[in-house]
């Protein structure tokens, strides 16, 4: 950490102001007095009249701010703020409205936000009957042979099980029955798995004989037919069309659209390819994206991500609305599918640990890769093995270069059960603990059904175990898996209240100011943008969030009523309630 540099208060101003220069020289030579100062220029944006946060210990409170060519220019009080003020000043009264450093979305996927706008939404959905019900209106819609997508379903979340079913999902014939003749593929909340009818196997040419590719299953029934479940690699086996150009760019509209509204003016975008980030800068130099984004490059291969990192990397392209210096990898899957990768059985299936999903050689090469190109590496691990494996990885990368890990801080996306052994080693080696707090309240009631209550207690979504051991910890919703909203993600964090009213291990809850900065300075840390964004600090962007609630001090149960009621990207207002 930096030593704060030390701050000149309002009052210490006035007085140095106060000692005059006075000369009063021999021969009644002229009182010489120091000239006062002239007036500040006229901000673009003037934000006074209410309560705000600014995430800078140096100053952690203020009532106003001023900002100009996109940057802060003044925090303090009302009564200051005026001086900025000038006829093409732009002038907000807050009214007593908290104002905070705008949310930064340490983990989500922005194209399939916007693809999630598109198909059927089953993120609500109470039961598998409903979906079908939901595909076969689709069909009606559709044009023949028309594929059928959608995202969003859970099975735990579901009030009753399927019948028949196979580990608690349905069987294929159930959606046959409604689209016979149109493909159907429907993602797992998570995306670590896929449903799908007979159709899209056939047309994919998936049958009873078709091997398990690595690191994926195809579900089967006793006799050994496929129920349509496609867990992890698996579902490369069946892939709709490619998208056009045009539909991604429309996703990404989409997508703006939807996190500003949310009060997101940064997003740290979980895996995109070269051909998305040249489709991203595009919208930015059109004018046509809002938030800022920090995109891990993803590609199909190691040979083709090493090909285009040089090209690729970028920093604060479009004024700051596009970096890439991060790769993503992948070393399991999900809790919620069993995919994720254990050290010991799931209590609900004791015949598997999970699934490793990308071979350990590979990601070291990616590893060695990253440290070659100058990019931060990020692994998605849930399972307590996997955490292990990814953790023993960085620790031999960072010894191989001769590399402290702090400096580099490599990132660990999700970090979700983890090993008691392994739980001090995040802070030791400097990794980042890139976390999602709404999966702990929205898996909790399930959570111990797949690894017991000991385990559960010893390593789940432990948030203050980590920070105490030196690790910093971000926040992000991994949407489209959640609602990409920050306020349920906040309440989350500070209650690990379930649904049913029960809380999942108080001992670990975030405090208000702690959840806070998750989801802004040390979110921005995350990014190496420390300097430029995560705080309200004069020269650092203009990006704020104005929420009609205090969320830092109203009840808890208050905490989801409050709105977003300006989203400020560089001083510039792209969203007002």
């Amino acid at each position: 950490m930096r030593r704060p540099r030390r701050l000149i208060t309002a009052a210490a101003t006035l007085s140095l102001a106060g000692l005059v220069a006075v000369s009063l020289a021999r021969g009644g030579h002229r009182l010489l007095a120091q000239a006062p100062a002239p007036p500040p220029a006229p901000a673009d944006l003037v934000l006074r009249n209410g309560r705000v946060l600014t995430v800078d210990d140096r100053m952690p409170e203020a009532q106003a701010l001023a900002a100009r060519d996109g940057r802060i220019v003044f925090v303090g009080t009302s009564m200051d703020a005026a001086a900025y003020i000038g006829p093409s000043t732009r002038v907000i009264d807050l009214a007593g409205q908290l104002a905070i450093p705008g949310f930064i979305d340490g983990h989500a996927h922005f194209t399939e936000i916007g693809k999630s706008r598109v198909g059927l939404d089953l993120m609500n959905v109470k039961s598998w009957d409903e979906i079908v019900q939901m595909v076969a209106q689709a069909v009606e819609k559709a044009k023949p042979g028309q594929w059928i997508e959608g995202r969003g379903w859970h099975q735990d979340k579901w009030t009753s099980k399927p019948e028949p079913n196979v580990e608690g999902f349905p069987l294929h014939p159930s959606l046959d029955a409604v689209s016979p003749d149109n493909p159907v593929v429907l993602t797992h909340a998570s995306g670590h798995a896929s449903f799908v009818n007979a159709k899209a196997m056939a047309l994919a040419h998936v049958t009873r004989s078709t091997p398990n590719p690595s690191g994926g299953e195809m579900l089967r029934d006793a006799a050994g037919n496929p129920t349509g479940l496609l867990r992890e690699s698996a579902q490369r086996l069946v892939q709709p069309p490619a998208e056009t150009d045009d539909e991604i760019r429309e996703e990404l509209r989409l997508a703006d659209d939807e996190v500003t509204r949310k009060g997101i003016t940064s997003l740290q975008d979980a895996g995109s390819s070269y051909h998305v980030i040249d489709l991203m800068k595009q919208a930015i130099d059109r004018g046509a994206l809002h938030v800022r984004l920090w995109v891990m490059a993803r590609m199909g291969s190691n040979a083709a991500l090493a090909a285009g990192m040089d090209a690729n990397r970028v920093i604060g392209y479009g004024d700051n609305h596009l970096t890439v210096r991060a790769t993503k990898a992948y070393m399991d899957g999900a809790l919620g599918s069993r995919g994720a990768w254990l050290l010991a059985p799931y209590s609900d299936k004791p015949d598997s640990r999970g699934l490793n999903v990308t071979p350990l050689s590979q990601i070291r090469e990616v590893a060695r890769l990253a440290i070659a190109h100058d990019y931060q590496l990020s692994i998605h691990a849930i399972g307590d093995r996997a955490n292990r494996e990814v953790l023993d990885i960085y620790e031999a990368a960072f010894r191989s270069a001769g590399r402290d890990g702090h400096d580099l801080r490599w990132r660990i996306e999700h970090a979700q059960h983890l090993s008691a052994r392994d739980i001090p080693r995040f802070g030791q080696l400097g990794v980042i603990a890139s976390m999602q707090t709404i999966h702990c309240t929205s898996d909790g009631s399930w959570v111990p059904d797949r690894i017991g209550n000991a385990r559960a207690e010893e390593g789940a979504y432990v948030w203050q175990k980590l920070m105490t051991s030196g690790a910093v910890v971000s926040d992000g919703t991994d949407a489209p898996v959640e609602d990409v909203d920050p306020i349920p993600n906040y309440y989350a964090a500070v209650t690990r209240r379930l649904a049913n009213g029960t809380v999942f291990y108080a001992d670990q809850r975030m405090s208000r100011m702690e959840a806070l900065r998750a989801y802004t300075l040390q979110a921005a840390y995350a990014a190496f943008e420390e300097d430029v964004k995560g705080s309200l600090t004069v020269g650092k962007l203009a990006d704020v969030t104005v929420l009609t609630k205090d969320i830092t001090t109203v009840p808890d149960d208050e905490i989801r009523t409050a709105k977003v009621a300006y989203t400020i990207v560089g001083g510039k207002i792209v969203y007002q309630r």
